[in-house]
């Protein structure tokens, strides 16, 4: 990619990287790793025309998801969306949308990144999480 001086590179990543849930810190150590091996990579290939991104989805629905609501709801017999609706309410209360994220609004992100419109995009973690990672000041 740096010989032809053009190339993207795109790691998908997790919100849990930069607020990491009690009963998963070995995952977010994962995903933490991978915002620096991003990081770093970025700064390896810098002006030479390849991006280094990091995209971070929050909660999304996937094929497994309900086995994993009925997990940690209070009553697995409630309904698909009572377990979601509690999900967020009990496990992500940070979470600005209080929904699942959906492949595509992931995936849209990705296109951009992967796209001639990110050019100026590099060594980034773009954010597609719902808002439950506070903003900074």
């Amino acid at each position: 990619m740096q010989a032809r001086g053009w190339g993207r590179i795109v790691f998908v990543s997790s919100e849990s990287g930069l607020v990491p849930p009690p009963d998963m810190i070995h995952y977010a150590v994962t995903k933490s790793a991978q915002l620096t091996i991003a990081r770093a990579l970025a700064q390896l290939t810098k002006g030479s025309g390849v991006t280094v991104n990091t995209v971070l989805p929050g909660p999304t629905r996937s094929e497994g998801i309900g086995d994993f609501l009925k997990s940690v709801a209070s009553d697995p017999s409630l309904s698909p969306e009572a377990m979601e609706a509690e999900f967020f309410r009990v496990h992500r209360p940070l979470s600005l949308i209080q929904r699942m994220i959906e492949p595509d609004e992931i995936a849209a992100m990705v296109a951009y990144l992967a796209s001639p419109l990110a050019a100026a995009t590099n060594g980034a973690a773009l954010r597609v999480e719902g808002g439950i990672v506070p903003t900074i000041a």
